[in-house]
C-alpha cells in the first residue's frame, strides 16, 4: 500500500502517520504538506528508524494539480487520506478567502487526480480509496440537548466550517456522480501532542507557563466534545481500512466539556506539575465573543461503533493530563513553532499588544 496523506505535518497528520506506520507494516506513506505556519516537519523527527523507511516527505500544496500528478506518477498511489485544511475559525473570519482555496478548491484537486488515475475503461479500481478528513462543525450548533448525527442536515456558520462543509459536498458528489470510492469522517474537537499552540488546549498550557492572560470567549460556557487524538487516528485507520465506499462516519470522544472547565482544568493541573503558585485562576481574562460562535456541539459516534467495532479509549480525564505533560516535556517544540506570525495574529485576535 502506497497511501498519500496529505496535510502530514499538521497536528493530526502527523500523529496519524506514527500511528499508520506502527500499524501496518507492509505498507508506505507519502506525506504531503505545504508547511505554512502550522506545518511543522518537527512532528516527526521522532519516527523509529524501522518506520522512517517507510515514510517520504515531500513539500506541496494540494491545490498544485501539476504537482499532484507527478506524485501519483511517481508513486503509484493506492490510497488518500486527506488531512491538508486551514482549521482555525478566527483566521478564517480574518481571512476567508485561503480557506476557500485549501479547503474546497485543494479537496477538488485532489478528487480530479484520484479519478484520473483510478478510473480507467470504466471502471474504478476497487482497491482504491479517498477519505476526507472533516468535522462536527460543519453541522452547526445544537442546543442544550441532542446530539449531531450522520444525518443531521449540514448547517455551517463559519467561513472555516462552510469550507469544509463544501468540500464534503464536492467528495459526495464524485461518489453520487462517477461512483468514486470514498468516505467522510467527521470528528468532534482534537486534543494531544503536537498540536499548534492556536487551539485552545495548547494555548492556555503555553499561556500559563509564561505567566499570560487566558483568553476566554464570552461567558466560556461554549460546549465541546473532545477527542484525543489517538483515538482519532484509529478511527480514521479502520474506516479507511473497512469502511463500505460512500458511507460517512462521525467519531466523537463521549467528553462534553464547558470552554471554562477546560481552562481552569489545565490551570489545575499545569500548576500540580510545575509547583508554580502564579499559575492561578486570576491569569483568566473574559474577551468579546467570537463572531457567529456555535454554543455547543456534541457528536453521536453509534454508527461507527456498530458498523466498525470502534470506540474512544481515552476519556477526558486521562487524555488532558497526558496532553498537559507532553506540552511541559516538550517545551522547545513549542517555542520553535510559536513565530513572529502567530505572535501578530495573537495579538490582532484577542486585542493585545
Amino acid at each position: 500500500m502506497n497511501l498519500l496523506v496529505t496535510g502530514v505535518a499538521g497536528f493530526i497528520g502527523s500523529n496519524f502517520l506514527y500511528h499508520y506506520l506502527q500499524a501496518h507494516k507492509d505498507s508506505k506513506i507519502i506525506g504531503i504538506d505545504k508547511l505554512t505556519y502550522a506545518g511543522n516537519t518537527a512532528n516527526f523527527e521522532s519516527l523509529d528508524s524501522e518506520s522512517a523507511k517507510r515514510f517520504e516527505f515531500i513539500k506541496a500544496d494540494i491545490c498544485d494539480a501539476q504537482k499532484m500528478k507527478e506524485i501519483f506518477e511517481a508513486h503509484s498511489i493506492d490510497g488518500v487520506i486527506n488531512f491538508a485544511a486551514e482549521s482555525h475559525v478566527d483566521r478564517s473570519i480574518h481571512d476567508p478567502q485561503i480557506f476557500l482555496k485549501t479547503n474546497i478548491l485543494g479537496t477538488q484537486t485532489l478528487l480530479d487526480t484520484c479519478k484520473a488515475f483510478w478510473f480507467k475503461n470504466g471502471r474504478w479500481d476497487k482497491e482504491k480509496k479517498f477519505l476526507q478528513v472533516s468535522t462536527d462543525e460543519v453541522y452547526g450548533s445544537l442546543g442544550q440537548t441532542g446530539y449531531f448525527y450522520e444525518s443531521t442536515p449540514l448547517d455551517p456558520h463559519s467561513p472555516y466550517s462552510a469550507s469544509k462543509a463544501s468540500a464534503d459536498f464536492f467528495v459526495k458528489a464524485y461518489f453520487d456522480t462517477f461512483g468514486m470510492p470514498v468516505n467522510i469522517t467527521r470528528c468532534s474537537n482534537n486534543y494531544g501532542p503536537y498540536q499548534f499552540p492556536e487551539k485552545l488546549i495548547p494555548l492556555i498550557i503555553n499561556n500559563c507557563l509564561n505567566h499570560k492572560k487566558l483568553p476566554v470567549y464570552g461567558d466560556g460556557k461554549q460546549v465541546r466534545d473532545w477527542l484525543y487524538v489517538t483515538d482519532h487516528c484509529r478511527a480514521i485507520d479502520v474506516v479507511f481500512e473497512k469502511a463500505e465506499p460512500g458511507k460517512i462516519y462521525n467519531i466523537g470522544g463521549h467528553n462534553e466539556k464547558e470552554n471554562i472547565y477546560i481552562v481552569k482544568t489545565i490551570i489545575r493541573l499545569v500548576q500540580e506539575k510545575t509547583s508554580d503558585q502564579k499559575i492561578n485562576e486570576t491569569l483568566i481574562e473574559y474577551v468579546t465573543d467570537r463572531l457567529g460562535h456555535d454554543r455547543r456541539y456534541a457528536i453521536s459516534p453509534e454508527k461507527i461503533k456498530k458498523d466498525l467495532d470502534w470506540e474512544p479509549g481515552v476519556m477526558f480525564n486521562e487524555g488532558i493530563s497526558k496532553t498537559v505533560e507532553w506540552y511541559l516535556q516538550n517545551q522547545k517544540w513549542t517555542e520553535s513553532v510559536i513565530s513572529g506570525e502567530y505572535m501578530r495574529f495573537y495579538s490582532i485576535n484577542y486585542n493585545k499588544q
